[in-house]
């Protein structure tokens, strides 16, 4: 079914972005920079989490998702699905639902009392887990998801999200370096795209996007913000939201 039912890679990733535009996710805002928590000024902000007001927006997604997942993976990769706390729970659950696969949830660090535990839901050893989040900035947030997996004694080499900001040069190969695969449906470039196609912000709006995303840091210097990104630090300030 979802082998030949579905748009291919570019086809979905702008639709992707259409559907991210429609729903309000999309801020562009050079005049009034975001400032991130890197300390990089930014002229585009994406909320995810939006989309999980929109069933019929978030069920086509999520289609695309597991369609990416059976095109790139296979179609018996996968023993389970775990979501990143907080914002990768939803959506992993709409996969797993999909998938017809047992889910978990990872916390961001171990809850403090009880089981004191980093893996909600039955892990069971060398089980197979998809890791789903909403976004990723430098992928540090899902290496480190990952690695709770792992240590708990299950296999974790894929990681899918919505959004994949792509900015930074190397995002993919280091997060390959940890062993992590990344699938992502969409970019800030087909973002950009389909705001040119759809005319949804004003030329003046775009050059100064599409500025950022050729030099982040030089613009985010030009702007007031950071010009370097520490070691250890997020690059976009919101990965792992």
């Amino acid at each position: 079914m979802f082998s030949n039912s579905f748009p291919d890679r570019d086809a979905m990733a702008a639709m992707t972005a259409d559907m991210l535009l429609e729903v309000r996710a999309v801020n562009f805002r050079p005049a009034d920079p975001y400032t991130l928590t890197s300390g990089l000024a930014s002229p585009v902000y994406i909320d995810c989490r939006a989309l999980i007001s929109y069933p019929q927006v978030r069920d086509t997604l999520m289609d695309f998702a597991v369609a990416t997942l059976l095109r790139d993976v296979g179609f018996q990769a996968f023993d389970a699905v775990a979501g990143g706390e907080t914002a990768g729970i939803p959506f992993a659950a709409w996969i797993a639902q999909k998938m017809g696969l047992p889910m978990q949830y990872v916390r961001k660090k171990p809850k403090g009392f009880g089981r004191d535990a980093r893996i909600e839901g039955r892990l069971h050893d060398d089980q197979r887990v998809l890791l789903v989040e909403d976004l990723t900035t430098d992928g540090g947030s899902k290496v480190r998801f990952a690695e709770a997996i792992r240590e708990a004694g299950a296999v974790c080499d894929h990681t899918v999200v919505v959004f994949f900001y792509d900015i930074f040069p190397g995002t993919r190969d280091a997060m390959a370096s940890h062993g992590l695969t990344l699938h992502a449906l969409a970019t800030w470039r087909d973002v950009l795209a389909a705001a040119r196609r759809r005319e949804s912000f004003d030329a003046g709006t775009l050059a100064e996007v599409e500025a950022f995303l050729a030099e982040p840091l030089a613009w985010s210097g030009r702007n007031g913000g950071a010009t370097e990104i520490l070691s250890g630090q997020k690059a976009g300030g919101m990965d792992g939201s």
